[in-house]
C-alpha cells in the first residue's frame, strides 16, 4: 500500500434505544491507500455504517465517537458542514447498492451527471454537459450524446450503475466507496463492473473501499479485506491469503460457503464465541 489516502482510528459508533445502548461499531482502525480494499461481514456487523461515518452521513440518532477519522489534511471528525458538501462527492464517492433510489426519477441522467460536476467545478452548464457525455464514454456506456438525455427508468441495472459511477468519478474523488455496488446485478454485468472499477482504479489511482458479503468476490477483485463480526474488525489480510485466515470467525464463514466441485449434504453452522 502506498500513499495513505484516508485513517481511521477507534471509530466507534453507537445508538440509544428504549433497551439501552447499541454499539454498531466498536473501534474499527483502518488505513487505505491507493487500493481496493474489501470490508467483509454479515449483516449487520457494521460494515455500511463505517463507510457513512467516513462521509459523515450516519443517521442523526447515532453517536460517532473516534480517536481520528483523518482525510488528508482533513480531520473529518471536527470540519464544518461547508467542508463536508465540498468533501462528498468532489473528493470522496459513494456508490449504493440501487441505483433507483439514488438518482432523481424525473431528471435526465446525464444532467444529474452535468450538476454533480458544476456543484464542486463552478463550471458553466456547457462545460459540465461536455464532461457529463465525456464520462459516460468512459464508462463505456455507448452512444453517451443518447443515454445523456435518458431518463433512470429508462435504464437497465448494469446501465443504472454505471450511471452512478459516472456521477461519482466525474469530479475525480480521491476515495470511492462502493457499498453491494454489484449485489443485485446477474454475473455478467457484475464482472463487467467490477472491471470498469478495476480500471478506474488502476488509471486514475483512486482508494476503493469495497463493501460486500462475498468472500469469493473479494477473494478476486480486493487487494485487501476486512473481515468485520459484530462491530469490530477481527481479522485484517491480503484477499489473496483469504483461504489462510486464522480467526475462527473467517474460518467459519469460509467453511459455511457451498462448493460446486465437493458438494456436501448439510454445510456447517458457524459457532459463535461470546470472546469475538
Amino acid at each position: 500500500m502506498t500513499d495513505t489516502l484516508l485513517s481511521v482510528r477507534d471509530l466507534k459508533i453507537s445508538f440509544h434505544g428504549a433497551s439501552g445502548t447499541f454499539d454498531a461499531v466498536r473501534g474499527v482502525s483502518f488505513d487505505l491507500g491507493r487500493e481496493k480494499l474489501g470490508i467483509v461481514g454479515e449483516s449487520g456487523s457494521g460494515k455500511s455504517m463505517t463507510g457513512r461515518a467516513i462521509m459523515r452521513l450516519t443517521p442523526p440518532a447515532a453517536m460517532v465517537r473516534a480517536e481520528r477519522i483523518q482525510l488528508g489534511e482533513v480531520n473529518i471528525l471536527s470540519a464544518s458542514e461547508a467542508t463536508m458538501n465540498d468533501i462528498r462527492g468532489r473528493r470522496i464517492g459513494l456508490i449504493m447498492q440501487d441505483p433507483k433510489y439514488s438518482l432523481n426519477p424525473v431528471v435526465t441522467v446525464g444532467e444529474q451527471i452535468a450538476e454533480a460536476y458544476r456543484i464542486h467545478t463552478r463550471s458553466s452548464s456547457a462545460q459540465a454537459r461536455e464532461r457529463a457525455v465525456a464520462m459516460l464514454g468512459a464508462v463505456q456506456i455507448r452512444e453517451p450524446e443518447r443515454v445523456y438525455r435518458m431518463y433512470p427508468h429508462e435504464m437497465s441495472g448494469g446501465m443504472g450503475q454505471r450511471i452512478m459511477i459516472a456521477m461519482m468519478l466525474v469530479s475525480e474523488p480521491e476515495i470511492l466507496i462502493a457499498d453491494e455496488a454489484t449485489s443485485a446485478l446477474d454475473v455478467t454485468v457484475r464482472l463487467e463492473i467490477l472491471n470498469l472499477l478495476n480500471d478506474m482504479v488502476q488509471k486514475r489511482g483512486l482508494g476503493l473501499i469495497f463493501i460486500s458479503h462475498d468472500l469469493n468476490l473479494v477473494r478476486r477483485f480486493c487487494d485487501r479485506v476486512l473481515i468485520m463480526y459484530r462491530g469490530r474488525v477481527v481479522e485484517t489480510l491480503k484477499a489473496s491469503d483469504l483461504d489462510q485466515a486464522t480467526h475462527p470467525y473467517t474460518r467459519g464463514l469460509l467453511d459455511a460457503m457451498p462448493r460446486i466441485h465437493t458438494p456436501r449434504k448439510r454445510l456447517p453452522v458457524l459457532t459463535r464465541d461470546a470472546a469475538w
